[in-house]
C-alpha cells in the first residue's frame, strides 16, 4: 500500500500517524508509478479538488492491473449534506463567492451519481456504480461546524478566509445559529452523506 500527496507537509504528518505505511510525494494527475502496478486505487474526497479530474482517473486506470478496482468519494449535494447547505447559504447571504480559488471542477459535479458513473465509463472503466453513504458529523458544539470548514477544508476554507472581517463574523453567527438546530445529546449531529463511486478496469 502506498499513499500519495503533492504536499510535503501532509506527507510528513501522514508518516507520523502511520509510520509503517509507505508515502510518496506525487501528483494524482501524473502518478509516479509504472503501468499495471496496483490492484486498487482509492481517492478519498480528492477528485473534487483536482484541476483535471479526468486526467487523474486516467492515471488511476493506467496504474491498475486488469481486473483492478477504483473507488472515490465526494460529498453529496448540499440538499443532503446539511453542513454544506448551512455554510453556503450563510456565505451567499452575508459574503461573496467571487474570490480567486485554486482551479478545480464544479464542487458538486461528482455528487450526481450518474455523472460519476458516466465519467468512469468514459475513461474506460467498466461496471461503474455510485451509492450514497449516510455519514453524520458528530461535533462537540455548534461552533465546531464553522471551525471544521474554516480550518479543515480546502476550497470552502479558502472561500471563508477570503471574506471581509464583517462578512466572516456574520457568516460565523449564522452558521452557529443554524447548527444549534442539530444539537443532540450534548453535541451536534450534522447529516453529511457522501457519494461512493467505484468501477473495474476490464
Amino acid at each position: 500500500m502506498v499513499g500519495v500527496d503533492f504536499s510535503g507537509a501532509m506527507l510528513t504528518e501522514a508518516q507520523k500517524q502511520y509510520p509503517h505505511v509507505e508515502f510518496r510525494e506525487g501528483d494524482a494527475e501524473v502518478l509516479p508509478f509504472s503501468d499495471d502496478s496496483f490492484e486498487a486505487v482509492v481517492i478519498n474526497f480528492g477528485l473534487l479538488h483536482f484541476g483535471q479530474p479526468e486526467k487523474a482517473l486516467t492515471e488511476a486506470y493506467r496504474v491498475l492491473r486488469r481486473g483492478g478496482k477504483i473507488g472515490f468519494t465526494v460529498w453529496a449535494n448540499p440538499e443532503a449534506a446539511i453542513g454544506f447547505q448551512i455554510m453556503l447559504e450563510a456565505i451567499e447571504t452575508h459574503g461573496t463567492s467571487d474570490v480567486p480559488l485554486p482551479e478545480g471542477p464544479p464542487f458538486f459535479r461528482f455528487s450526481e451519481p450518474t455523472e460519476s458513473q458516466r465519467t468512469l465509463l468514459a475513461v474506460g472503466f467498466a461496471d461503474a456504480q455510485a451509492v450514497t453513504v449516510p455519514l453524520i458529523w458528530r461535533l462537540d458544539s455548534a461552533v465546531d461546524l464553522f471551525v471544521a470548514f474554516y480550518e479543515g477544508t480546502a476550497r470552502t476554507g479558502g472561500l471563508l478566509r477570503a471574506q471581509s472581517g464583517d462578512a466572516l463574523n456574520a457568516i460565523r453567527t449564522t452558521v452557529l445559529d443554524a447548527a444549534k438546530g442539530y444539537e443532540k445529546e450534548g453535541g451536534v449531529e450534522i447529516p453529511m452523506p457522501a457519494i461512493l463511486a467505484s468501477a473495474v478496469k476490464p
